[in-house]
């Protein structure tokens, strides 16, 4: 997936034109690199665009423990969503996340975070690509 589908992927999730979902993509990968590991972060990076790779750097190999409240939280200000706005927009980028990158890569990610970012990683989804 390129750059260009992966923004358009969660625009349509998120029900946004594909130029506002950078930021969203932004602020996601961004709070979600901060919750896992350096080694985890930069292997997603790989598998990803060029243009997201840089929001999953980390300098760090450690990641600090986020649960799933404290991640919507941070991506909201960092996005500039309303609460209820947040969880929708985050659970777009991170389906499209799940569609990109292989899925031994999303089980190990899911290892290093909360169970309850299933929601988020694996919901039910009857819009587009689901």
């Amino acid at each position: 997936m390129n750059y260009a589908e992966f923004l358009e992927t969660v625009g349509k999730r998120a029900r946004m034109p594909a130029a506002e979902a950078a930021d969203v993509v932004g602020a996601t990968l961004t709070t979600l690199a901060e919750g896992v590991s350096g080694g985890e972060a930069r292997h997603l990076a790989t598998q990803l665009p060029e243009e997201l790779q840089g929001y999953l750097h980390k300098e760090v190999d450690f990641a600090e423990r986020i649960d799933l409240v404290k991640f919507l939280n941070e991506v909201g200000a960092r996005a500039g969503t309303d609460d209820d706005r947040t969880a929708e927009v985050a659970r777009a980028v991170l389906t499209t996340l799940r569609e990109a990158v292989s899925a031994k890569d999303l089980e190990n990610l899911e290892s290093e975070l909360p169970k309850d970012f299933r929601r988020l990683l694996r919901p039910v989804d009857r819009s587009v690509g689901a």
